[in-house]
C-alpha cells in the first residue's frame, strides 16, 4: 500500500483518488484536497475555476467564489457526502485543473477563452466541475458541451430565470440573459429541462418547465427530483445551482440575494435523489465572500459541488454496468 503524503496533497499525492485525510486548517487549498494538474490522462472529472465577475447587474466579487469554495472543501475533503453510497473520491480520478485564465482587460475575449478552456478538458474524456464566478460563465460552457452532446437538458437552480429577452445580440455578457441566447441557440432544449427555486418574475417562460420556490416549499424536495428525473429522461444533462436559489438565510454571500429560497437541505435533498440522470456536466456559480457570513455560503457551494460529484459517480457506475 502506497504510504499516504505528509500534507499538502494538492501537491504530494500521487493517487488521483482518496489518499487519506488531511488537516483540515492547513495545506494547499485545492478543491476537495484534490491534486493540482493539468494533465487529464485517466481523469473522470476535472475540477476547474472560472474567476469572473464582470457580468453582473448588482453586487461583484464571485471572482473569488473559486478561492473560497476550495477553501471550504477542505472541511468536507476527509470523507464521503453523509448518507451517501458512493463514496465520490474513492470512485472517481479527479484533478483540480486550476483556474480559467483570461485577460480582463479584453472583456470582449473572454466568452471564447471560458469555452476553449472547458473544451480543452471535455474533449479529452473528462467531465468537468466549474466554480465560478458570476452566472455568466455557464453560456460559453454549455456551448463548449453542445459541441460534444448536443441539445443539453438544463437543470438550473436559481432566484432568476436568466432568460430575459436580449435582443442586442449574443455577444452581450450578461448573467440575466444568457440562457435567453443559449435557447435561441439551440444549446438547451427547454421541454427537457427544469428551473428550480425561482422567485423573481420573467413572464416568458421560453417554455421551460419551471418548479419555482413556493412550488418547491409546497411539494417538498422529493416531488421536485421526480419531476426533474421525469422530464430529463436519459438525456445529456448539465447541472448549473446558482447559490442565490438558496435563502439569504443559507446564502448570503452572493451578489443578487432574494428572499424566500431554498434551504440548504432542501437543495442538497433534491440533488441526492437526482441519482439516475446522464449528468454530463456541472458548476456552482455567484458565490461572492465578501458578503459571506462566517463562510457558510462557500460552505453551502462547497457541499453542493460534492452532491454533484456524488451523483456523477452514479452516473459513471450506470455507463460502466
Amino acid at each position: 500500500m502506497t504510504k499516504s503524503p505528509d500534507g499538502d496533497f494538492a501537491f504530494t499525492q500521487e493517487s488521483l483518488k482518496y489518499s487519506g485525510a488531511e488537516t483540515t486548517y492547513a495545506g494547499a487549498l485545492s478543491f476537495l484536497r484534490r491534486k493540482y494538474s493539468r494533465d487529464l490522462t485517466g481523469v473522470d472529472v476535472a475540477i476547474t475555476g472560472i474567476p469572473l465577475d464582470s457580468a453582473t447587474t448588482n453586487r461583484p466579487g464571485a471572482r473569488f467564489g473559486p478561492r473560497a469554495l476550495r477553501a471550504a472543501s477542505a472541511n468536507l475533503a476527509w470523507e464521503r457526502p453523509y448518507g451517501a453510497d458512493l463514496h465520490p473520491l474513492k470512485e472517481l480520478a479527479l484533478v483540480d485543473y486550476g483556474d480559467c485564465f483570461f485577460d480582463f482587460g479584453r472583456p470582449h475575449t473572454i466568452p471564447e477563452a471560458i469555452e476553449s478552456h472547458i473544451a480543452q478538458i471535455i474533449t479529452s474524456g473528462a467531465a468537468a466541475l466549474s466554480l465560478g464566478g458570476d452566472h455568466f460563465i455557464t453560456y460559453p460552457i454549455l456551448k463548449a458541451h453542445h459541441t460534444i452532446h448536443g441539445p443539453l437538458s438544463l437543470i438550473h437552480f436559481d432566484a432568476h430565470s436568466d432568460t430575459w429577452n436580449d435582443e442586442g445580440g449574443e455577444d452581450r455578457v450578461d448573467h440575466g440573459t444568457m440562457f435567453y441566447h443559449a435557447t435561441k441557440q439551440g444549446l438547451v432544449d427547454p421541454a427537457r429541462s427544469a428551473q428550480v427555486g425561482l422567485r423573481t418574475h420573467n413572464d416568458d417562460t421560453l417554455g421551460f418547465n419551471i418548479m419555482d420556490a413556493p412550488w418547491v416549499h409546497r411539494e417538498g424536495p422529493d416531488a421536485v427530483a421526480r419531476e426533474i428525473r421525469r422530464l430529463v429522461g436519459n438525456h445529456p444533462a448539465y447541472i448549473t445551482f446558482d447559490i442565490d436559489c438558496l435563502d439569504p438565510s443559507f446564502a448570503p454571500g452572493t451578489g443578487t440575494p432574494v428572499c424566500g429560497g431554498l434551504s440548504s437541505h432542501q437543495a442538497l435533498h433534491i440533488l441526492r435523489h437526482l441519482r439516475g440522470i446522464n449528468l454530463v456536466g456541472m458548476d456552482v456559480v455567484e458565490v461572492a465572500p465578501a458578503y459571506d457570513v462566517g463562510e457558510i455560503t462557500a460552505l453551502a457551494g462547497a457541499n453542493l459541488a460534492y452532491e454533484m460529484l456524488h451523483l456523477f459517480a452514479h452516473a459513471k457506475a450506470a455507463k460502466l454496468a
